[in-house]
């Protein structure tokens, strides 16, 4: 059962629209989708929504820190709400998959993403769930920290969004705990 789901991005006009803020945008919809308006918590150093779906209730959370100290947001959320690691979704940009790809599992390593690294540490454990948003890989010789802080162009925004709209179409079955399910969907 998922309570709280996080989205990873960068805070500031600068970064709203880049690759590494997915998980802020798909944040974003989710929330218009449940009609929940974000407040800005200092004592969680994020932005913070309370929403319900057909199965319960959720929170959203976008941390109001750097994608790198995301983990400080998301533990301070995690300890005031005494959830357990499975309890919570991180929604993150992800370079191994082409855009429009999106895929949900369990626990694993950061790969590299500091946004996750910092997660794990905060939490002291891996078994989050996470949504992985494609973005796919730079172009030979393009620095992937470029990259990831660029706009996508218009046909890889296209996907982007599209990617948004079918993942959110499972956040029912995540609150709801049938998350096996909506892993198999999401997935295939």
């Amino acid at each position: 059962m998922i309570k709280l789901i996080v989205g990873l991005g960068n805070p500031g006009r600068q970064y709203e629209k880049t690759r590494h803020n997915a998980g802020f945008l798909f944040l974003d919809a989710l929330a218009t989708d449940l009609g929940c308006a974000w407040a800005n918590e200092s004592r969680f150093q994020g932005l913070f929504a309370e929403g319900s779906v057909a199965s319960g209730k959720v929170m959203l959370l976008k941390p109001d820190t750097f994608m790198n100290r995301s983990g400080l947001s998301v533990g301070k959320v995690a300890r005031y709400y005494k959830l357990l690691p499975e309890e919570i979704l991180v929604v993150h940009d992800e370079l191994d998959f082409n855009p429009g790809i999106v895929k949900l599992k369990k626990d694993g390593g950061h790969a590299g993403h500091n946004g996750l690294r910092d997660i794990i540490a905060h939490l002291g454990s891996k078994d989050f769930y996470r949504l992985r948003i494609g973005i796919g890989r730079p172009p030979a010789g393009k620095v992937v920290a470029d990259f990831v802080l660029s706009a996508p162009s218009r046909p890889e925004w296209e996907l982007l969004i599209n990617a948004f709209d079918y993942a959110r179409g499972f956040v029912d079955q995540m609150v709801a705990g049938e998350l096996a399910v909506a892993m198999n969907k999401l997935n295939t």
